[in-house]
């Protein structure tokens, strides 16, 4: 018993601690000698034999391959699924970063907490409170939205002539070189004022030629275009999405042809004849900024069907800048997206010849656009939606905490009726996910990664947060939020929330293709290992990556029950107190997952590629993992202030309980059902233990909100609010501090009403009664006036004339008390 008992001590710890082969060797020959020599327990011959049969094959790595690892990687060859050109450059592109410690199952949090914090320099700080503040207090997003149907010209104006299109361009180019997070806190400034501004800001800096043309141009065309794009002289707009293919980027039908031809250049005016170029047809929609472009940046297939330039017939996506006035480009009609009318239309051309000078990077990037576009995807898609959900968030906190406090019912601020607490903890909850996902993949941008696997949970997981967000602050504003006005500051939100569902990658597709997919060959430590080593017909390779990925799966077997045994009270956390256990949560997890992914891949093998509901639910797991990282860092990173412990637990634990319904989710509907029950009792040898977070925590949440504090100042902190009483979203604050400093009067004089000792009937003639009577006095008569109108102008909706024309201004300017 006890030598059974040393055994399994034995391999646990080994299986913990991922002890290579050689220690597994020495460790079961120290197991077997202790039996024969201290315990007096005979072991047979055969046995000792069998082992050593073992040990010699395992350790000895030409035996090894030969009798071992060489059959199993003829079989892998056979059964590895064949992966397209796109696929191949999709998951080659970018980087791995801390996802891969997700992916691990033992995350290194010393690692974590070592990462710089995003930080703003001095000049970048000076541009946020500067011209950025400036351009927020110039947006009129009712204004834009209703009436213009655009931005203002001198709002577009000020965008040009501050650099706003050239945040990401070198300085010696005369662009602003601003770091990937002060890019992101600019775009989310302009976000809390207006989302049409916010558009035509950021795309030029993420997705437009810019950021290719910074990577990929040659001199002369960096030279020509980065100045011109910084300081607005051009207009950029970049052409991927057609009718035909839209989340299937990879299948443009649009495409140019090899030939010799002639063409003006419209930059110079001069004439160029019989010059080899491409000769290219296209039909884009859904293209952001188009109907005002002056160069678009155009993504096509390349053929070279006569040999103009090598043996290469199909050479493949491709990107070319062509002037807008060039002969042939069709441009300027427009789209109109839901809620919003930031510049989107469509672009398209017929046998439009153009140089081969035009590609970007010239002739020998040829072929060369896909790789370039999904390189440049994954920083673009770390910045520009998510930073958008940001400011949602921000703003929803803002408004909604503000509005519950001042908007009473049956006596209460209706933020403290349960029922409405339980939706405003969401709101903060997600708006601290939000930002702090972002703020993590920030830091990891400005450390030179390029995270394509964490960029597809940023786009995903931000923009659904943004929509049940947005939907909360509906349901609790009512009535308030559902006319559309200048006072609404949440309609027009709300009305754009397709618009970031849908592009860079329709979140359907993010979640249950994208996030694992990607993540589970590129973030794993052996299967790109493996996958490349059969390509490469390499099987020294392949062995070395097989014999780690076993010793993987079975440390992760043994690791995933002992924490699941012990609830992981006895894993390492980095720190002490209230977050080490969600530390230790994360490692079982973590571990877990990792166990996960391998039987889904040895189980299902190129089929899991099919098997998106399955996928779906991986790639919810990893995404989890990451988000429940992301705020304890950010919580460190912070100074892990006291006033934000309540949104940090709500919004760990509700990420860590998210996980463990996406696991339940998977075995419950994993095919092979003897797996998944082993699987089950591995990971979950006590049930379904978490739960989220409380109704305790969450009302907690939901009063800081609407109080001024620490953790409202946090959540909103990078938000634009006017300091005019005028504005909508800016009477909010002086509404909230003049009916925070008026409670007391108000709560006399509710007494005084219950007692009796008022002849009057109105709430205004009550007030002038107690003032008369000497009850309050004239500074107290002055601030509760004062507070009531601001608040009467907080709840008040807009109204206009039969023909929805004319703002009836004097309707509006009345007060009743």
């Amino acid at each position: 018993m006890f030598a059974a008992v040393l055994l399994i001590a034995l391999l646990g710890v080994m299986a913990y601690y991922r002890a290579p082969v050689l220690a597994w060797t020495v460790g079961l020959a120290a197991w077997l000698a202790s039996l024969q020599f201290a315990f007096g327990c005979p072991v047979s011959t055969i046995v000792w034999g069998v082992f050593a049969l073992l040990a010699f094959v395992l350790n000895i790595v030409p035996l090894r391959r030969a009798v071992f690892t060489g059959p199993v990687f003829g079989i892998f060859k056979k059964i590895t699924p064949a992966m397209s050109q796109t696929e191949q450059e999709a998951i080659n592109a970018g980087t791995v970063w801390w996802d891969r410690d997700l992916f691990s199952g033992k995350p290194d949090y010393q690692r974590l907490l070592a990462f710089p914090d995003a930080k703003l320099s001095a000049e970048e700080q000076a541009f946020l409170d500067g011209p950025t503040e400036q351009l927020c207090a110039m947006i009129d997003d009712w204004k834009i939205t209703h009436e213009l149907k655009d931005l203002p010209p001198e709002v577009w104006q000020f965008i040009k002539d501050n650099g706003f299109l050239g945040m990401i361009v070198k300085k010696k180019y005369g662009g602003l070189e601003f770091s990937n997070y002060a890019h992101a806190k600019v775009v989310t400034k302009i976000a809390t004022r207006g989302g049409s501004a916010a558009v035509s800001v950021m795309v030029p800096n993420s997705l437009g030629p810019g950021e290719l043309l910074q990577h990929y141009g040659t001199e002369a065309q960096k030279d020509y275009y980065l100045p011109r794009l910084a300081k607005g002289v051009e207009v950029p707009c970049f052409a991927l999405t057609s009718p035909y293919a839209g989340s299937d980027a990879g299948s443009i039908p649009d495409y140019g042809i090899v030939c010799r031809g002639s063409y003006t250049d419209p930059r110079s005016g001069q004439r160029h004849e019989n010059v080899l170029g491409l000769r290219v047809s296209w039909e884009k929609r859904w293209i952001t900024l188009a109907p005002v472009a002056t160069i678009l940046g155009l993504a096509f297939k390349m053929y070279d069907p006569d040999h103009l330039l090598g043996d290469k017939e199909e050479i493949g996506i491709t990107c070319a800048l062509v002037p807008t006035e060039h002969e042939g480009v069709c441009i300027g009609r427009r789209h109109f997206p839901g809620g919003a009318v930031f510049m989107n239309g469509p672009t398209w051309g017929k046998d439009v010849f153009i140089p081969l000078e035009w590609i970007i990077g010239g002739r020998e990037f040829a072929g060369q656009g896909w790789r370039m576009l999904v390189e440049c995807l994954s920083v673009g898609r770390c910045i520009s939606l998510p930073a958008m959900s940001v400011a949602c968030g921000k703003v929803t906190t803002f408004t909604t905490g503000a509005y519950a406090r001042i908007r009473d019912q049956f006596g209460l601020p209706i933020g403290k009726f349960e029922g409405v607490d339980e939706a405003m903890a969401r709101i903060a909850g997600y708006t601290y996910q939000m930002e702090a996902s972002q703020d993590l993949a920030l830091t990891g941008l400005d450390m030179g990664e390029k995270p394509s696997v964490l960029s597809a949970v940023l786009k995903y997981h931000n923009t659904e947060r943004m929509r049940k967000t947005i939907n909360d602050a509906m349901d609790i504003h009512g009535g308030k939020a559902v006319v559309l006005g200048p006072r609404n500051y949440l309609a027009r939100a709300y009305q754009s929330i397709p618009i970031g569902i849908t592009v860079e990658g329709a979140n359907i597709l993010t979640r249950s293709m994208i996030i694992y997919g990607q993540g589970a060959i590129r973030c794993h430590p052996f299967v790109l290992r493996e996958m490349k080593a059969a390509m490469a017909n390499d099987a020294a390779e392949f062995d070395r990556a097989i014999t780690g990925h076993i010793n993987f799966v079975i440390s992760n077997v043994f690791r995933s029950l002992w924490l699941g045994l012990t609830g992981a009270r006895f894993a390492g956390a980095p720190r002490g107190g209230e977050t080490a256990l969600y530390y230790k949560q994360v490692t079982r997890f973590s571990s877990a997952f990792a166990l996960l992914s391998d039987m889904a891949m040895f189980s299902l093998g190129g089929t899991l590629k099919f098997r998106e509901k399955l996928s779906a639910r991986l790639g919810d797991m990893l995404s989890n993992l990451y988000i429940a990282t992301a705020c304890l860092k950010r919580f460190e990173r912070d100074g892990a202030p006291k006033e934000d412990l309540a949104v940090l637990r709500w919004a760990v634990e509700n990420a860590l309980f998210d996980l463990q319904q996406a696991m339940d989710g998977f075995l419950a509907n994993l095919p092979s059902r003897g797996l998944a029950w082993v699987l089950r009792k591995i990971i979950f040898p006590w049930g379904l233990t978490l739960k989220p977070a409380s109704d305790r925590i969450g009302t907690k949440v939901a009063r800081a909100m609407m109080e001024p504090g620490g953790m409202r100042d946090r959540l909103t902190q990078g938000m634009y609010v006017s300091p005019s009483e005028e504005d909508a979203v800016g009477v909010l604050r002086h509404a909230l501090d003049a009916i925070l400093a008026t409670e007391p009067v108000e709560q006399k004089l509710r007494k005084l009403a219950r007692d009796g000792k008022f002849s009057r009937i109105t709430a205004r003639e009550r007030l002038e009664e107690a003032l008369q009577s000497g009850l309050i006095t004239q500074a107290d008569f002055d601030a509760v006036t004062r507070a009531r109108k601001l608040k009467r102008d907080v709840i008040m909706v807009d109204d206009f004339d039969m023909a929805l024309e004319q703002h009836d201004a004097a309707l509006l300017k009345r007060h009743i008390f």
